[in-house]
């Protein structure tokens, strides 16, 4: 039975989908990407962001992209949290951990009757709502493009010690780029009750 999900999304540019060191996606669906290469799928559930790669070659296609990576600010990542706070309430989620970094989101979802898919596309169309709705959207007022990376990695977890791991995960993950651990009001606290 599934408890919960270790949900990770990305601002656009994070992650490519022929990122070298491989990726979710199945497709590179622009021409300018196409060039360095096809998508790199691999079926892991752990990270691959330690593996050996050609970083310069990352760069140049970074550089061939549409519009620039988006690097969220400090300013952004509250308004990020006040849109995931509103559709947790839309929602009706519950969420056990979530850290906003500047390239990436975390977060441990549990389970809920719409799939995590749709669960983590409501996140990101209300932070860019409230992104836009307050001046900071990354590519500038009234743009229409997204900030966000298309999909979402998921985790399906099945046991507490599994969602244990997982908000330790979460949580820690901030201090990994130097920064502070975070704490957010929509933050639901976990308990051995809820792995009903």
């Amino acid at each position: 039975m599934i408890l919960a999900s270790h949900v990770t999304f990305s601002a656009y540019g994070f992650w490519l989908p022929n990122d070298p060191r491989g990726s979710g996606s199945g497709f590179v669906g622009s021409k300018q990407l196409l060039r360095f290469g096809d998508a790199t799928k691999v079926n892991t559930t752990r990270s691959v962001a330690h593996v050996a790669h050609d970083s310069g070659r990352r760069r140049a296609a970074k550089l061939a992209m549409d519009y620039p990576p988006v690097r969220f600010s400090g300013r952004q990542a509250l308004e990020i949290a006040r849109g995931f706070a509103d559709a947790s309430v839309e929602g009706q989620y519950i969420i056990y951990a979530c850290c906003i970094l500047p390239e990436h989101v975390h977060l441990v979802v549990a389970h809920h009757a719409r799939d995590v898919e749709k669960i983590a596309g409501h996140l990101k169309s209300a932070a860019t709502r409230r992104l836009a709705g307050a001046g900071l959207h990354p590519f500038g007022v009234g743009a229409t493009q997204s900030p966000w990376a298309r999909g979402c990695w998921k985790v399906f977890l099945n046991e507490s010690k599994d969602v244990r791991r997982a908000i330790a995960y979460v949580e820690n993950n901030p201090l990994k780029e130097g920064k502070r651990r975070q704490k957010w009001s929509f933050v639901t606290l976990f308990s051995e009750g809820d792995a009903v």
